[in-house]
């Protein structure tokens, strides 16, 4: 049985299959599925990019019994969305140059080449909506732990709930951010059938840096996101405090300088960026917290509504964790937040 067992697992590791990913997202540092193997890119070492730690030919470094205990485990079965949208059913305008197939590991997928966006509706709109940018490091996309498993949460407050599945950029990072302006317009099409008046924009991690420079980058009034919530985003990519997996995979190996200010979002707030409702933690070894602290005394300057809310620990991917110890502390104050953008009275309970 043993041999067994370790036959299986070495093969996993010497496919590039993510068994280890089927395990969930996790609230660890450095070495995390942000930094797993892709389909598509044969050399994953970023140079000249620091954040995280990478080990030689990009593979995070990985016990054997992980992997093989991990293969056992089940995952859950996660809300399925009222509505599904093939995001470009003629196809996209733009090309990221990856081909092969798109792989579904269960709770993330990679290599997108079919971007979707999930919708879930509720009983009684309160005139919000949010789009949610799943992190994945751009090279995977965590529809299921950073977008699905939240959703009954949303609609309970009033809240279309709409899950984007974007194309991974692999160097060509106006592609995702196409998926995000598509996904913005196929909803903004059904706003009064769906019951919202404003839109808003969610990312984890790198979907963080997704939503953050949705909020930063648009040309168009019909791109700019009403407000944007942030968990443990990355911001920036400067070298000394960015995650050097986003980065690379957003814009490739050795970018310019122009190239790394231009996609730092921390360096483009404006007076007219949206809201921002940020959180993060002290002990985040995977995106350091100062993305978030960077960005938000960016807003600041620039007299943008912004909630920063730093947790001491808890690490990174914790959106879905139902054991973090802040869960509670971030719904409630998100809450809040979400009740006074849709213009209502949020009441505490008598025994607070």
């Amino acid at each position: 049985m043993k041999k067994t067992i370790f036959i299986l697992a070495m093969a996993a590791l010497l496919t590039g299959c993510a068994t280890l990913r089927a395990v969930g997202r996790t609230a660890a540092g450095p070495g995390t599925e942000e930094q797993s193997a892709g389909v598509q890119a044969t050399e994953r070492q970023p140079e000249g990019i620091q954040g995280g730690e990478w080990q030689p030919g990009g593979m995070p470094a990985v016990n054997v019994q992980d992997i093989a205990s991990g293969a056992q485990q089940e995952l859950p079965q996660w809300p399925q969305p009222d509505l599904m949208f093939d995001l470009w059913p003629d196809g996209a305008p733009t090309d990221n140059g990856l081909t092969g197939e798109e792989i579904d590991y269960g709770n993330h997928v990679s290599n997108v080449t079919k971007p979707t966006l999930g919708v879930y509706l509720p009983e009684e709109p309160n005139g919000l909506a949010i789009l949610v940018c799943p992190g994945g490091g751009y090279v995977d996309v965590w529809d299921k732990t950073e977008g699905y498993a939240n959703s009954r949460w949303y609609t309970e407050q009033g809240i279309v709930y709409a899950v984007l599945k974007y194309r991974l950029p692999n160097g060509h990072p106006e592609v995702p951010l196409d998926d995000v302006h598509e996904a913005m317009r196929v909803l903004w099409e059904h706003a009064d059938e769906y019951g919202f008046k404003k839109l808003g924009i969610l990312g984890c991690s790198a979907g963080g840096h997704l939503a953050a420079m949705t909020s930063t980058h648009f040309t168009k009034p019909e791109e700019r996101p009403d407000f944007q919530i942030l968990f443990y985003p990355v911001i920036t990519m400067d070298p000394s405090f960015t995650h050097g997996g986003s980065a690379y995979y957003l814009l490739g190996r050795n970018p310019s300088k122009e190239l790394l200010d231009e996609y730092s979002n921390e360096k483009k707030v404006t007076p007219d960026t949206p809201p921002a409702f940020i959180m993060a933690n002290t002990d985040d070894g995977l995106v350091p917290c100062e993305n978030s602290l960077e960005y938000y005394k960016a807003l600041k300057a620039n007299k943008v509504s912004a909630a920063l809310h730093i947790y001491p620990e808890g690490g990174h991917g914790w959106c879905d964790h139902k054991d973090f110890t802040y869960r509670e502390a971030w719904m409630a104050d998100l809450r809040i937040w979400l009740f006074e953008l849709a213009g209502e009275t949020f009441e505490l309970p008598e025994n607070r």
